[in-house]
C-alpha cells in the first residue's frame, strides 16, 4: 500500500444561506486507500463531497491535490488534474447511449481519445449494451456506468456518494470488488485514492481503510477501518 496523500482537506467550512452545513473539516485521502464518510441523512456528506468537486463553491478553507491548492479550482480543472466524481443518484444521461454517456467522461481530453477499454473489463455489461440509451438499463448498471465515465479520464482520486443507494445486492458486490481493486492499482496499475460516501454500514466496514463519521456537519470520529466494529461506529450509526 502507497502511504501518500494525494488529498488533503483543511479547516473546509460550507455555508446555505444562514446554516453552517461544514464545520471545520480537516482529512486526507491516500493512495492505494479507501477512505469512507459514513453519517445520516442531513449531516453534510454530500456537501463535503459537492466541495471538493468544485460544484458548489468553498467558503472557507484549503483543498490540496497532489500538493496542487485546487481551492478554487473549477470543476473541469480538477477533473483534468485527477479528480472522478460519482454524485448522488448517478446523474447519467438518459437520452444518451452507453457510449455516448462514456465519451462524455473524455470530455476533457482530446477529442479523438478512445474510451479505456479497461472500463468494459471492469463492467463487461456496458460492452454488451454499447448502443443501448442510458435510460433504459436497470439502475445497477446506470450505477456501473456513473462510475465508468468517471474513470474515463484516468483519475488519481475517485469520490462517490453513496453508489449502493437502490441498487441489487449482487451489483453491490461487484461495486465492492471494483473499488478494491480501484485502489490497489487503478486502471493501469498505480494505485487510486477512494473516498466514498455511504450509509450502508457492511459495505463501508468491509472496504475501508479509513472511516470518518460526521455529525453536524462536523467530523466526531476517525480510525482505521479494521476498528470501525471496536469503535462503535455501527452503533453511531444506528442512533
Amino acid at each position: 500500500m502507497v502511504d501518500e496523500a494525494i488529498l488533503r482537506v483543511e479547516g473546509l467550512n460550507q455555508y446555505y444561506g444562514g446554516s453552517h452545513i461544514l464545520r471545520g473539516i480537516d482529512f486526507e485521502a491516500r493512495l492505494g486507500e479507501i477512505t469512507v464518510v459514513l453519517g445520516r441523512n442531513g449531516v453534510g456528506k454530500t456537501t463535503l463531497l459537492k466541495s471538493l468537486m468544485g460544484v458548489v463553491p468553498v467558503q472557507a478553507g484549503r483543498v490540496t491535490l497532489g500538493g496542487v491548492e485546487i481551492t478554487k479550482a473549477p470543476s473541469y480543472e480538477r477533473v483534468r488534474r485527477g479528480v472522478g466524481y460519482v454524485p448522488q443518484g448517478r446523474e447519467i444521461f438518459g437520452r444518451l447511449t452507453v457510449e455516448e454517456n462514456l465519451r462524455m467522461g473524455l470530455a476533457t481530453k482530446p477529442g479523438a481519445a478512445a474510451i479505456p477499454p479497461q472500463l468494459f473489463e471492469l463492467f463487461p455489461v456496458l460492452q454488451q449494451m454499447i448502443g443501448r440509451r442510458g435510460g433504459d438499463l436497470s439502475g445497477g448498471q446506470q450505477q456501473q456506468l456513473a462510475i465508468a465515465r468517471a474513470l474515463g479520464p484516468g483519475p488519481r482520486l475517485l469520490m462517490l456518494d453513496e453508489p449502493t443507494e437502490g441498487i441489487q445486492p449482487s451489483i453491490i458486490k461487484d461495486i465492492g470488488r471494483v473499488l478494491r481493486g480501484l485502489a490497489d492499482h487503478g486502471l493501469a496499475g498505480a494505485p487510486m485514492a477512494i473516498v466514498l460516501v455511504e450509509q450502508y454500514y457492511d459495505f463501508a466496514a468491509e472496504l475501508a481503510d479509513r472511516y470518518l463519521v460526521m455529525e453536524r456537519g462536523e467530523i466526531v470520529a476517525r480510525g482505521a477501518g479494521k476498528a470501525m466494529e471496536a469503535d462503535g461506529v455501527r452503533q453511531r450509526m444506528s442512533i
